[in-house]
């Protein structure tokens, strides 16, 4: 059964077709019996009211279709970068993805980076070039832009018939036959006809470069290749599909999906070329008693093992957590044990999605994606399992978020409710940040770019009915250290009677951007209760956080404990922790601080008459261009600005392109802010 199994996600760039090719493959598989359309909201995926208004993907939805007796579990993610965390959680627990890519606009920046997701999770990929009937739209320039920016070899399975407005369909370079889709019946019945004369050449010279392509990695179709036989096209699947997952080689195919055209031999292809979960490469644990990893077979039979890899929350069933089952099965009604958090929970019922819609189902088995009912404390990344097999499979890394609002309630009888709803709603988005400003009381909410922003706050005012002001979007800063400071701290306060006394020496210094913060004790253990360097630990990680001289939290500041003084009469966790925070909060105020501010990767998109005015506004606003790639519709600049300037950026480049110019920014790195 579990060869029977595929585990996709559909990804892209933002309005590159991904849930319009969704919609068909639930319509070809008999999942829907109408094909929803983004652009009128009726989108089986998008099924949040903000997703229909919007046109846009803001959750991955999950659902499960069937084809040529394969299940299919599909999961439509967002392609807006401001939802890149949505994303990485869903390539993290899939087998194999479909990439959309736009036939105009060819690898847009989103694209390069979900590829780059996909490449750290060692996701088999397919490539489906859409939208073929659009005027500019070229396969083989995307090819091209394919080898170059994603540095994969493309394999053409298809090559298209027509373009723009007169594409009719497809040559199958495999079967050496043209396909047509009947417009009558909403592309249901699939036409084939021999390849005409007048493109037998064509055809003939592009299969030649996916065979030479295939040998590459196959000496069984070498040998056939050299001695001049015919080279079935069982063998060149078979070959292919073993490329695939090795990630050697992209299969490319082409279609226009809002036309219905090209949709069906996609599907036929993730069935043929992308992996089972149990072909897919194993899964890493982590053991607490060992160093090195574990890797986990996919054994329906094995001890049971998932990860839970989405909170979403349900007004009458509670929340709900998608699990990805690695090993074993979890029935419904039985105890599950939280590994990390190290609690049973229940697993009160189990079921399988579809978008928002579910059926129940009695157990999840390895290989399964479903959703699990009943469990309070699981949050995004936990790892479910049993008390006997305590692996951890490892945590999910999400970029910090750069840019906050403050919210405040409008009557104090809400405050308790908007606190609720903002919990829930960082459960289920670990990008999504919530924390009380200690000297003004006032909530600050933070995420990762202005949509992402404005979309949580209308599900906070509109979905949850909270009567909130939100305050104008600001800079999440960041603060570091700039030379090395020694410094000893000494603390004793008497509570209660008793004297509470710790002495201990740190020394502060600066390290490369990027590190992160580090805590080292040069300390051996010897007389030191292990509760008490356990105490310092804690307070040095409670400095970081508190900040330095403006409370934003610390980065790249590595903290060495070198000298502790302690007495077993005076020597309480309570003054360990408390002198630890003390002496880092002055030892970086004495090592010169310095205020860091977020520089965002900004992609911009313009035709050609207007790319010069888009540029001269990127450097207005502090931005420094790194490369231009011209291409035939537009031109591509890559920028570096900092966040604090790009506010209102889209209305001033929709103004000055006439409203031909896009953009998207991501999260690059902290510098140093500059004197304005």
């Amino acid at each position: 059964m579990l060869n029977r199994i595929r585990n996709i996600g559909i990804m892209a760039h933002i309005d590159a077709g991904k849930t319009t090719t969704t919609e068909r493959i639930l319509y070809y598989t008999g999942k829907s019996h109408r094909i929803g359309e983004v652009d009128n909201g009726e989108a089986i995926m998008d099924w949040m009211e903000q997703e229909q208004e919007r046109g846009i993907t803001i959750q991955s939805a999950a659902t499960t279709a069937y084809w040529r007796d394969f299940q299919i579990t599909i999961i439509d993610t967002p392609g807006h970068v401001d939802f890149t965390a949505e994303v990485e959680r869903s390539l993290r627990v899939l087998d194999g993805a479909a990439a959309v890519f736009d036939a105009v606009r060819g690898v847009e920046p989103q694209t390069e980076t979900v590829w780059r997701q996909a490449e750290r999770y060692e996701v088999p990929c397919i490539g489906y070039v859409n939208k073929m009937d659009r005027v500019g739209a070229d396969f083989f320039q995307v090819l091209e832009d394919v080898r170059e920016k994603l540095g994969v070899l493309p394999a053409a399975l298809q090559i298209p018939i027509g373009r723009e407005g007169g594409f009719e369909g497809v040559v199958d370079l495999l079967e050496m036959r043209e396909i047509r889709w009947d417009a009558a019946d909403e592309g249901e019945t699939l036409i084939y006809a021999p390849v005409d004369p007048s493109r037998k050449a064509l055809a003939e010279e592009w299969r030649e470069k996916l065979i030479d392509l295939i040998s590459g990695s196959s000496d069984a179709v070498t040998e056939l290749y050299l001695s001049g036989e015919a080279i079935p096209p069982e063998l060149l699947k078979k070959e292919l599909r073993r490329a695939v997952l090795n990630r050697d080689l992209l299969p490319m195919l082409a279609g226009a999906s809002r036309r219905n055209m090209g949709v069906q031999p996609l599907i036929d292809a993730v069935v043929d070329y992308l992996p089972a979960p149990g072909e897919a490469a194993p899964a890493q644990g982590h053991h607490p008693k060992k160093e090195e990893p574990v890797l986990i077979p996919c054994d329906p039979a094995g001890p049971p093992l998932g990860l839970v890899f989405k909170i979403q929350h349900d007004r009458e069933a509670g929340s709900l957590c998608y699990v990805r089952m690695y090993s074993g099965s979890i029935k419904a009604g039985t105890a599950v044990f939280n590994v990390g958090k190290k609690k049973r929970e229940r697993a009160n019922r189990i079921l399988r999605m579809h978008s928002n819609k579910s059926e129940p189902m009695d157990a999840l088995t390895a290989g399964d994606i479903g959703v699990i009912i009943g469990m309070k404390l699981a949050q995004t990344g936990d790892t479910i399992g049993s008390e006997g097999w305590p692996l951890m499979l490892e945590r999910m890394q999400f970029p910090e978020p750069v840019i906050s609002v403050s919210i405040e309630p409008k009557t104090m009888s809400e405050q308790d409710k908007l606190k609720n709803i903002l919990a829930l709603l960082s459960r289920e988005d670990p990008t999504f940040t919530t924390k009380e400003n200690e000297e003004t009381g006032q909530l600050i909410i933070s995420g990762m770019g202005e949509l992402h922003l404005d979309v949580l706050v209308t599900r906070i005012l509109k979905e949850y009915h909270v009567g909130a002001r939100v305050g104008n979007p600001q800079v999440t800063y960041r603060e570091s250290i700039s030379k090395t400071v020694e410094r000893t701290e000494r603390f004793s306060k008497i509570i209660a009677g008793k004297e509470n006394a710790a002495v201990l020496s740190l020394r502060a210094e600066p390290l490369p951007r990027g590190s992160g913060n580090r805590y080292a004790s040069a300390v051996r253990g010897g007389d030191i209760p292990g509760a008490i360097l356990e105490a310092v630990s804690r307070g040095v990680a409670g400095a970081f956080s508190s900040g330095i001289a403006l409370g934003y939290p610390c980065i790249d500041i590595g903290i060495t404990l070198t000298d502790i003084t302690y007495s077993e009469l005076t020597g309480t966790e309570f003054a360990f922790e408390a002198c630890a925070s003390l002496g880092v909060d002055e030892a970086c105020r004495a090592a010169e601080p310095v205020l860091l501010e977020p520089i965002m990767a900004v992609h911009l998109i313009a035709p050609k008459e207007f790319v010069g005015d888009a540029i001269s506004l990127i450097t207005q606003r502090g931005g420094q261009v790194a490369s231009m790639d011209s291409r035939p519709s537009a031109d591509h600049v890559k920028a570096l600005a900092p966040m604090e300037k790009m506010f209102g950026f889209m209305t001033a480049l929709r103004s000055v392109s006439q409203g031909r110019a896009t953009f998207t920014m991501e999260f690059s790195h902290f510098e140093k802010r500059a004197e304005r």
